[in-house]
């Protein structure tokens, strides 16, 4: 039977770390067209969804981990990582964000009515429908 060295983790994660020239180098060299094999793969993916939650697969991850680990991990990883995501998605924010505050620009609502009046529940119903129709382009 092979010998296994203790420190596994600790070795990998030292020269995975050192690796994050070669990550990026890698990623923008590539000659995949990723867009296009993913589009491809949807077949795949969508029968090894189907699979995995026929069979409980999601679940049983879901518990694997556990709340307690979730929780852990994003109050010290998602925290440390949260802002600088918030601003390096800032354009895609805003150019996903845009078409929507235009339709609520140019959607005109029906008169207010006074506080508590079941008719402001129309002003909510013609938004709601208009913005639908934009995520759904119908």
């Amino acid at each position: 039977m092979p010998a296994v060295k203790p420190g596994a983790a600790g070795r990998w994660t030292r020269r995975a770390a050192a690796a994050a020239i070669d990550y990026k180098e890698g990623v923008e060299q590539s000659p995949n067209n990723w867009e296009g094999a993913t589009i491809a793969a949807e077949a795949a993916h969508r029968a090894g969804t189907e699979a995995a939650l026929r069979d409980g697969r999601f679940a049983k991850g879901v518990k694997k981990s556990g709340n307690a680990y979730y929780k852990m991990r994003a109050a010290t990883i998602g925290a440390d990582r949260f802002a600088s995501g918030v601003e390096a998605g800032k354009q895609n924010y805003e150019e996903g964000v845009k078409p929507y505050l235009e339709v609520i620009a140019a959607t005109s609502l029906p008169p207010r009515g006074p506080k508590g009046d079941p008719r402001n529940y129309e002003r909510v119903k013609v938004m709601g429908e208009a913005l639908r129709k934009k995520k759904v382009g119908g």
